[in-house]
């Protein structure tokens, strides 16, 4: 590599940084997915009855067995052997969000059952019905105490969507590839870009949800930092 590669490299910065466009918009649509999706999960896993308790479990177990390339391939040539055409974007917000709901399921699984009993006692007997002690008391609580654990996600989520490049999205990742396979000498240095530009936005994602933590954070039932 010599600066002249790295010259041309910034050249090409335009058509990374469209790429990257891309990958915000799926870490966007995945995100949301498994939030949904896993707020759901988690509250059945814990509130619900015995039988979908166990269907939950079951949902969240087969979902973090499967690899996210799989379930990619899956999600894409699956609906098609039914007459179903989706295009390889929603695919893979698809595919990475019920990857990604699996995991935050269980991260805020995790928050709720460490919320002290005597929250939801305490709710019950300021009148909430069981269903609003959930919603207004111990919801809002599990979800402030699973950020540490949700930036840990959204760290992994972020850099699965370079895999959605192998269904045939155009992201940061296809845009690197394209621009070797033009001038095999710019392979490194596009590669070695697109790094930077991962580790940019990871540590801008954190240190938000960093703040975000300490500034939600609830007295007595997290430890000092």
């Amino acid at each position: 590599m010599t600066i002249e590669h790295w010259l041309r490299v910034w050249n090409y910065l335009p058509i990374l940084l469209q790429g990257l466009s891309v990958n915000l918009a799926l870490l966007g649509g995945l995100i949301t997915v498994g939030f949904i999706i896993g707020v759901v999960v988690a509250l059945l896993e814990v509130y619900a009855p015995p039988p979908l308790r166990l269907v939950a479990f079951g949902y969240a177990w087969i979902f973090r067995s499967i690899p996210e390339i799989l379930l990619l391939l899956l999600m894409w040539f699956g609906p098609a052997q039914f007459g179903i055409k989706i295009s390889p974007f929603i695919a893979a917000v698809l595919a990475l969000g019920l990857r990604s709901s699996a995991y935050q399921a269980e991260i805020f699984r995790g928050a709720l059952q460490a919320i002290p009993v005597g929250q939801a006692l305490a709710a019950r007997a300021l009148g909430l019905s069981r269903i609003g002690a959930i919603r207004y008391v111990l919801l809002p609580q599990a979800l402030r105490l699973s950020l540490a654990g949700w930036g840990n996600e959204f760290a992994v989520v972020l850099k699965d969507t370079t895999l959605a490049y192998a269904i045939g999205v155009v992201e940061v990742m296809r845009q690197a590839r394209y621009i070797g396979s033009r001038e095999f000498p710019l392979t490194l240095p596009a590669y070695i870009t697109v790094a930077l530009l991962f580790l940019i936005l990871t540590y801008a994602g954190l240190f938000i949800i960093g703040k975000a933590e300490r500034r939600l954070r609830i007295p007595g039932l997290e430890a000092r930092r």
